[in-house]
């Protein structure tokens, strides 16, 4: 009998710690907003962002396919961006929207790493994509006798097929890291959605390793193809230094103006977003922040390529037979 009671509180410990280690039941995403009443603004402001963007960017995809002027390796990258930018708001916007529809902060543990997942990917390819985007600029601008010989489209399949791939891979990785973690039975995320370094920060176990494998991916799509558009961008700036005429230089410069224009949004935006996470302020100034890339930089994308775009201005109106100003 001595032995039974001396027994049953550790035995209660042991199965309220691993209740509490392994139990992982659910998230549950705080959002941008605690606020009763800043959540239908909330709602209606990112329900018009999501629309704007999913219309925008099947409108530059629409003209894309439609228009036989467009089939060009140029106009192929910018569909496929517009398609990556598409399901990369999608990962997040939506879920948000209904958590706040049904006033429902909870996400499952499969929940939280399948948007993770995606999260990553689709993030991942967006940036492989304007790196491939710069090295076809380079292309058109350092090498424009041997443009259709080199961007052919064997190539271009295959260099969007590449940039799939490794991103697939990476989020792959970093999404089974996460596997090895331990959580306690309710997690509470300071985010709209389930961010890598949120999810760490809530862990009950070493996330060394967890973050190791996270700085390698920042590395390899961040660092790798930011390196390469800015190599891609010296050597573009070099040509057109070296064309004669002023018009000359102005038509090479407004070729690839746009596509600068993103890349510096997309990365001015993330780079925003990790210095004030890096800065002792709350996470939800943090949460706030990463709107601009999950949600602003693929909204703007298509307005940025169609108002400076005649090719895609037309195309635009042609479909909607509204001339785009």
């Amino acid at each position: 009998m001595e032995t039974f009671i001396l027994e049953t509180p550790t035995r209660q410990h042991h199965h309220m710690e691993a209740d509490n280690d392994t139990g992982i039941s659910e998230f549950l995403l705080l959002g941008l907003s605690e606020e009763p009443e800043l959540q239908n603004i909330i709602f209606g402001l990112f329900l018009c962002m999501y629309l704007i963007t999913v219309l925008g960017n099947l409108l530059i995809i629409l003209a894309v396919s439609s228009d036989s002027h467009l089939h060009t390796p140029m106009y192929f990258f910018l569909a496929t961006l517009s398609f990556a930018d598409i399901c990369f708001t999608s990962t997040t916007i939506p879920k948000m929207l209904w958590n706040i529809q049904t006033q429902s902060q909870v996400l499952t543990y499969a929940g939280c790493l399948t948007q993770t997942y995606f999260f990553i990917f689709f993030g991942g390819w967006d940036d492989l994509l304007l790196t491939v985007m710069a090295y076809d600029r380079f292309v058109a601008i350092c090498h424009p006798l041997h443009y259709t010989v080199i961007m052919n489209p064997r190539l271009c399949g295959l260099l969007v097929l590449v940039s799939w791939v490794i991103s697939v891979l990476n989020s792959l990785l970093q999404s089974l890291t996460v596997l090895r973690l331990s959580f306690r039975t309710k997690v509470e995320i300071p985010h709209f959605f389930c961010e890598f370094n949120q999810v760490f920060g809530q862990a009950c176990s070493d996330t060394f390793l967890n973050d190791i494998v996270m700085y390698f991916g920042i590395l390899l799509l961040g660092g790798a193809p930011l390196a390469g558009i800015l190599y891609s961008y010296s050597k573009i700036v070099s040509s057109i230094r070296r064309i004669s005429s002023a018009q000359g230089k102005y038509k090479a410069f407004s070729t690839c103006a746009s596509h600068l224009s993103v890349v510096s949004l997309f990365y001015c935006t993330i780079l925003g977003v990790y210095l004030s996470s890096a800065a002792p302020q709350s996470s939800h100034s943090s949460a706030v922040a990463s709107v601009m890339y999950t949600v602003v930089t693929p909204m703007l994308n298509p307005f940025i390529y169609s108002l400076r775009n005649r090719d895609i201005k037309r195309a635009l109106k042609r479909i909607t037979g509204v001339p785009v100003m």
